[in-house]
């Protein structure tokens, strides 16, 4: 694969992720009790929300910015590891709810080990940016 398929490439990968942040982002200011019940009980439910909306947000705008891809990156990949918790929270929750639906058990449950491949694509689009 020559340097510009590769440039070409490197840039649709980051672009996607950074779509998949965004939305995520939006959504969490948009719909803020759905995340809210998830957050640790440790942590302002509301107030956590609001900053992880905005942190995927800040990140896909870094991640469609060349210049910041790198940093972006490594970013994304922080936030996959950190949200790890609230993943877990969720899927004990939706196990231990007996009237929650089963779809979404099974997603909360398959969730979980995509957080690996997750924070591999956002290392990845770090390390294949552009200094």
């Amino acid at each position: 694969m020559g340097r510009t398929a590769r440039a070409r490439r490197a840039t649709t990968t980051a672009g996607r992720l950074a779509l998949l942040l965004g939305a995520s982002g939006v959504m969490h200011l948009v719909r803020p009790r759905t995340f809210d019940r998830i957050v640790p009980a440790a942590l302002p439910a509301r107030a956590t929300t609001y900053a992880s909306g905005a942190a995927e947000i800040a990140i896909a705008v870094g991640l469609a910015v060349p210049r910041t891809r790198r940093i972006a990156g490594l970013a994304a990949a922080a936030l996959f590891v950190a949200v790890f918790p609230a993943n877990l929270t969720m899927a004990r929750d939706l196990l231990d709810d007996p009237s929650s639906p089963r779809p979404m058990r099974v997603i909360a449950l398959l969730r979980l080990p995509l957080q690996l491949p997750l924070v591999g694509w956002a290392l990845g689009v770090g390390r294949h940016a552009r200094p």
